[in-house]
């Protein structure tokens, strides 16, 4: 995992949200992360220093003038022992405070430290009049000017103060994409990269369809290694089930439920991508019609035929079209003579590579938090990825992509 032995400051600072924090530090710690919690002294009436100590298993930075800091200079050396460091929830007040250089408490000192040395995301989070405050988007706005810093948006949804807008602060989850997306290398800035997730599902009547076990793990989880890396992602999914983390808008969905509405999508993103990974299950044939109402059992009836026709073939259009500076990647999820099938695929479809996987591995394939596969490449080369979570597989897929077999 990215976070695996990394050492992260949090910073808290005076909002609501701050409650939401022990989560987030609970959650990096179990991803691997050393974590040093600093804070502003409004901050503790939200959340209780104990708590953050325990959690992180460190002392808290919350008082420059502390007989009980470590060091007497905390703010120079946490960001000295540091790779990142988050401020979340970052209210209007150190927003305000970061993007001028005023540094008057445990939190801003180690901000003013940190920030021309090592990354920093923020995550507001505040009132909606608040956030929407010109003299707030002009603090974000030059904080985002800086190299250093990225800043997550807020969600929209209900408040504390009992409205409903712009300004919650976004979920674990999200946060923790934002962190790993700040350390890894920007290795694919400027490309354009077209990835497909999830199975297709194909009408028989309004109530129901053809489809498959696919939750779109895997799809996504290639998204997400793509975004870290900084490219354009358009991400097409059909039925998923897990979860897209989109902290800096580098993930752009579009939802194409059927075979045949993914190829039409996939064809319009082909013409301005760089390269494709068709990672979906996407349905090999579908019915020929689809009944306007739902379809009734006869009474005595015991069976029913239903007339299937193919589906257009997304992958060999695309590398039909395919131009010379492109690539296309593809997968391939079989029960029997794997290789051989994959082979097949990889030629007939004009691929530079196709990832094998199989249903006879255990742990592997559909509905799984893991993956075990072979990336077979056109040029005759191949490599096996071992059994491993699927988004440390997805990294390693990327990898072998786009950095060289």
């Amino acid at each position: 995992m990215a976070l695996q032995g990394k050492h992260i400051i949090v910073g808290i600072s005076g909002g609501i949200a701050a409650y939401k924090i022990p989560e987030l530090i609970r959650s990096l710690v179990k991803a691997g992360a050393e974590v040093r919690v600093t804070t502003t002294k409004n901050a503790l009436e939200f959340v209780t220093e104990l708590t953050l100590q325990t959690l992180s298993g460190s002392r808290v930075y919350s008082d420059v003038f502390a007989a009980i800091n470590e060091h007497s200079t905390e703010h120079i050396s946490l960001p000295e022992w540091a790779d990142v460091m988050l401020v979340a929830p970052a209210t209007a007040n150190v927003l305000a405070k970061a993007a001028v250089g005023i540094a008057d408490d445990a939190l801003t000192t180690t901000i003013c430290s940190c920030v021309a040395r090592k990354p920093i995301v923020f995550a507001p989070a505040m009132n909606d009049k608040m956030w929407s405050n010109p003299a707030t988007q002009h603090a974000v706005k030059t904080l985002r000017g800086w190299d250093n810093v990225a800043i997550v948006e807020p969600d929209e949804g209900p408040l504390a103060c009992g409205t409903t807008g712009k300004g919650r602060m976004p979920e674990t989850a999200v946060l923790q994409e934002a962190l790993e997306y700040a350390l890894t290398p920007k290795t694919m800035v400027g490309k354009r990269v077209l990835i497909t997730a999830g199975g297709t599902q194909e009408k028989i009547d309004p109530v129901r369809f053809i489809s498959n076990y696919s939750t779109g793990k895997m799809g996504i989880s290639l998204a997400h290694a793509c975004s870290r890396r900084g490219a354009e992602v358009s991400l097409v999914c059909g039925s998923v089930t897990a979860q897209v983390l989109n902290p800096f808008g580098t993930i752009h969905r579009t939802d194409a439920m059927s075979a045949q509405a993914m190829y039409e999508v996939c064809n319009a993103e082909w013409a301005h991508s760089d390269s494709a990974i068709l990672c979906a299950a996407v349905a090999d044939f579908t019915p020929a019609q689809i009944a306007e109402e739902k379809i009734k059992k006869e009474s005595g009836q015991t069976e029913m035929d239903l007339h299937l026709i193919t589906t257009p073939d997304i992958a060999r259009t695309l590398g039909e079209r395919k131009r010379a500076n492109q690539q296309l990647f593809g997968f391939a999820l079989e029960t029997q003579n794997e290789t051989k099938n994959a082979l097949h695929k990889l030629e007939r479809k004009h691929l530079n590579a196709i990832v094998l996987n199989s249903l006879r591995d255990t742990g592997a394939g559909f509905g799984t938090d893991t993956n075990r596969v072979t990336i077979l490449f056109a040029n005759g080369n191949s490599v096996e990825l071992p059994l491993q979570s699927k988004d440390v597989i997805a990294e390693q897929i990327i990898d072998r992509l786009f950095c060289g077999n």
